[in-house]
């Protein structure tokens, strides 16, 4: 299995920044893509930015300019720095990833608990 664990959530005035940060541990063979996800009170999970092994990376329109993705494959982690946080960044954001085990060749999707980002405005 493959553990995710985020961290560097908080409460931020608007305007502030923010750096998640996610770790994943486990029996990994390999790790594909990683990405953050965010749901917001009576709202469905949306994407919020995915980077692939090769660091190729995708955003959501809502947080491009403000939001970057990195990751450190030595680490297994990944980091999402949040500039300009908005209130309606508020949401819990969500760590995963797709990767495979020692135990099983086929790739599978893993969460983390997930870490709350709290804006005031």
């Amino acid at each position: 299995q493959v553990h995710l664990v985020e961290s560097g959530g908080g409460l931020v005035q608007a305007g502030g920044s923010l750096r998640l940060s996610c770790v994943a541990s486990g029996s990994i063979a390999s790790i594909n893509a990683m990405g953050w996800y965010r749901q917001a009170p009576g709202k469905q999970r949306e994407l919020v930015a995915v980077i692939t092994s090769g660091s190729s990376t995708n955003y959501a329109d809502s947080v491009k300019g403000r939001f970057t993705i990195s990751r450190d494959n030595a680490k297994n982690t990944v980091y999402l720095q949040m500039n300009s946080l908005k209130p309606e960044d508020t949401a819990v954001y969500y760590c995963n990833a797709n990767a495979t085990v020692t135990a099983n060749p086929w790739p599978g999707h893993y969460w983390g608990q997930g870490t709350q980002v709290t804006v005031s405005s």
